[in-house]
């Protein structure tokens, strides 16, 4: 659990004073600031967690800020008391709220453009190239993100998956082969016992639904590591770059585990799957009401601790008992 009172979580201050001239330092200044993800506390007051990166990046502006003939001071701190209406959490929140905004305006502009590759394995090589350009800039936009989200904002997943859809696109589009006959066939529980899955470490919803699946409805004894490097013989990777189960087309990670095993039949399943679609792909127009409040529990464990295994058993409970409400609903009993 996050502790923002503790010495493990110290902030860095930069209060500066810039003079009228000359004129572009001060926007110099404002540019850098953004670059770095530091937020304002108030006038010429920023905020930045520690870390080399950002403490350098503020003793190196503070520099220029004095050689344009202003001042400006970087110190740590910590908000242990609640003066000026701030304190560590509320900064924290603070950080979190901006990065989701940008995530998700990006996720806005990016989604229409994803929703309209159409079938790779005829896409022309014109088309190919302008995909291609096109999900390298939204990849650098979302990797500028990335180096500031310095607490792993929610709204990151989604963005993190449409991305992973339109490079699978790629991938098929470049071979032009149809896809193995692994995933156009039932899959069986029997040939994954026994392994571990991998899947990137920060979890959120998508991957918190998909490894309750997997332990659910798959293999009871699954195993979980969270790294997004290492490929290790037996692996089975989920929502995460190159791997076996991720998002295809407009469906999450989750979705497309329930069809490729076969589960779509069950209705209590597939209405959990639809608010984990509304949760990390349309929360701003939700198909099922249950689901802000499902996306507003599933925030709270994230914001409740940073381990991984530990938000997979917050979350498990929670789908646990979602699993149990429409399974009364639809009528079914186990």
């Amino acid at each position: 659990m996050r502790d923002a009172k503790s010495s493990e979580n110290p902030w860095l201050l930069c209060i500066h004073n810039i003079p009228p001239k000359p004129p572009y330092l001060r926007a110099k200044t404002a540019r850098r600031l953004a670059a770095l993800g530091a937020v304002a506390l108030k006038n010429a007051v920023y905020v930045l967690p520690d870390g080399d990166r950002q403490r350098d990046g503020l003793l190196w502006l503070a520099k220029e800020i004095e050689e344009g003939g202003g001042r400006a001071f970087v110190c740590k701190a910590t908000f242990d008391a609640k003066i000026g209406g701030m304190d560590n959490d509320q900064i924290t929140a603070l950080f979190v709220e901006i990065r989701d905004v940008q995530y998700r305006e990006l996720a806005t502009e990016a989604q229409p453009v994803f929703e309209e590759l159409g079938d790779p394995r005829v896409a022309v090589e014109d088309r190919r190239k302008q995909v291609a350009l096109w999900v390298a800039q939204v990849r650098a936009r979302f990797e500028n993100i990335v180096a500031m989200d310095f607490f792993g904002a929610p709204a990151r997943e989604a963005m993190e998956g449409l991305l992973a859809g339109a490079e699978r696109w790629l991938r098929l589009a470049a071979s032009k082969e149809e896809e193995s006959s692994s995933e156009k066939t039932t899959l069986l529980s029997e040939a994954y016992q026994g392994r571990i899955w991998v899947t990137r470490p920060g979890v959120h919803v998508d991957r918190i639904a998909s490894a309750w699946l997997i332990r659910r409805f798959i293999d009871p004894d699954a195993r979980f590591r969270f790294d997004a490097k290492a490929v290790l013989p037996g692996d089975v990777r989920f929502d995460m770059a190159d791997a076996e189960f991720t998002h295809e087309g407009d469906q999450c990670t989750f979705e497309v585990m329930i069809r490729r095993f076969g589960l779509d039949a069950d209705m209590a399943l597939n209405a959990v799957g639809a608010i984990i679609h509304d949760i990390d792909l349309n929360e701003t127009h939700p198909a099922r009401s249950e689901s802000s409040g499902i996306a507003a529990l599933m925030a709270g464990i994230t914001l409740r601790t940073d381990n991984d295994t530990e938000r997979f058993e917050h979350g498990f409970h929670v789908l646990d008992n979602l699993l149990k409400y429409f399974r009364r609903v639809t009528g079914r009993t186990t």
